[in-house]
């Protein structure tokens, strides 16, 4: 440990890089506390504190942003939708799918296309929000008395012009940081939330509050966060890895070889639990918006809310059909079998071609009901503990951990790749 981090800090490159990062995030959370002019913010905050509100997931993913309503108040969030939605149809229309296999020409014709379609949402998301707030009452400045559609507009501009900031700024930490900027800028949004989660706590439960059960649940909780975190760290860099062999290669090492496929235990990712949360939440969030006669034991209610028992169990089940859609969408057993075939490549005991790739579904398939079972625990905890008495803003996993876990791994990883490359490409200069 010592000595990859004495790497790190001897590498002048990288603590460049690592600066310009830290400067372009803090650059990001500075634009983040800009207002939009003419907005009243207490509007949108009632709508946040909506039981279910998809809103509720955007603010928390642009670190309370949103609750400002800010010039960032969608960040990065309409590119994340734009990227799933040009995923699903890269199955559906051959068009676009030829443009992924074109190589780094057809990559920028999908990356050009993703920018477009989510500024294209960032406004059109961004006017819903404000007329949708603006049902529940006024949300301009006391001074506007007869708003026009100009000065809704004029506010869905400003928003999608922040989105579009936001985009070229992952792109700037991609480029010249380190990790992938857009993972990292909801990386920090989430974990900006943290202090105010402890603050929460620790208001509820201590101070005038404090007695011998209430500091019991304050440790418990603090303890029980820290498992939770630890064991999120093992799953999330956990994999099952087929071991593949080489026809036309030398074994040098007897009985040992280090050629394998890695399937990881989430090999979705967050993308279930996002997916199942939208899907939940935004019907909910606009019956809120555009209803009055909403009540809290209403039909749609019981179906939307995942803290009822019918939402409970409609919101596992996407989280399951996700994982499995997603895990097989990402890791095609044909295509590897295909590519281990073109490479002379086979699995010990299998024969190529139709067995490999029926042996690599079969595993991928044990593997990922291990990692869906680990992604619905980790989903549900937060449901749990509000539903055990913990205030809201004390979430114990769900999708902020998970995120935060994966983006801090796959960074640390990278910083290290780069110093020990940089260091080896120094003895030969």
């Amino acid at each position: 440990m010592i000595r990859r981090l004495a790497t790190v800090l001897s590498n002048k490159k990288v603590m460049v890089r690592l600066a310009i990062t830290l400067a372009l995030l803090f650059v990001f959370r500075f634009v983040s506390h800009i207002p939009i002019p003419l907005f009243n913010s207490q509007a949108i905050a009632d709508a946040i504190n909506q039981e279910g509100s998809f809103f509720a997931i955007i603010n928390n993913f642009t670190g309370g942003a949103l609750g400002r309503f800010s010039v960032l108040a969608l960040g990065i969030s309409p590119y994340i939708t734009a990227s799933i939605v040009i995923q699903l149809l890269q199955m559906v229309i051959p068009a676009v799918k030829e443009w992924s296999e074109q190589g780094e020409e057809g990559k920028q014709k999908v990356n050009r296309v993703t920018r477009y379609l989510a500024i294209f949402l960032a406004f059109v998301q961004g006017l819903a929000l404000i007329i949708g707030a603006d049902k529940k009452g006024s949300i301009f400045v006391p001074s506007i008395t007869s708003p026009n559609a100009f000065l809704y507009i004029y506010m869905a501009l400003i928003i999608a012009a922040g989105t579009a900031f936001t985009i070229w700024l992952a792109d700037l930490i991609t480029k010249k940081g380190i990790g992938n900027g857009t993972s990292l800028l909801i990386a920090i949004g989430i974990t900006s939330s943290i202090p105010t989660m402890f603050a929460t706590l620790g208001k509820t439960y201590l101070g005038t509050n404090a007695s011998f059960g209430n500091v019991m649940i304050f440790v418990a909780v603090i303890l029980l966060y820290l498992v939770i975190l630890f064991g999120v760290v093992y799953l999330q860099i956990a994999s099952r890895k087929i071991p593949i062999q080489y026809a036309n290669r030398a074994n040098t090492t007897a009985g040992k070889n280090d050629s394998n496929i890695p399937i990881k235990l989430n090999s979705a990712g967050v993308i279930p639990v996002i997916f199942a949360s939208t899907i939940m939440s935004i019907p909910l969030t606009f019956a809120q918006l555009f209803s009055d006669n909403l009540s809290d034991g209403g039909w749609m209610s019981q179906i939307f809310s995942s803290e009822k028992p019918i939402g409970f169990i409609i919101y596992v089940f996407l989280i399951v059909v996700f994982s499995f859609f997603y895990s097989f969408m990402t890791i095609d057993p044909e295509k590897i079998a295909d590519n281990l075939s073109k490479s002379n490549a086979y699995i010990k005991g299998i024969r190529p071609g139709e067995d490999t790739k029926n042996y690599i579904a079969r595993t991928l398939f044990k593997v990922t009901v291990i990692g869906t079972i680990y992604l619905v625990l980790l989903a549900i905890i937060p449901i749990i503990g509000v539903l055990a008495g913990l205030p809201q803003a004390v979430t114990l996993g769900g999708t902020g951990l998970l995120i935060i876990v994966g983006v801090a791994t796959e960074t640390t990883q990278q910083i290290e790749t780069d110093a020990e490359q940089n260091q080896y490409s120094g003895i030969f200069k």
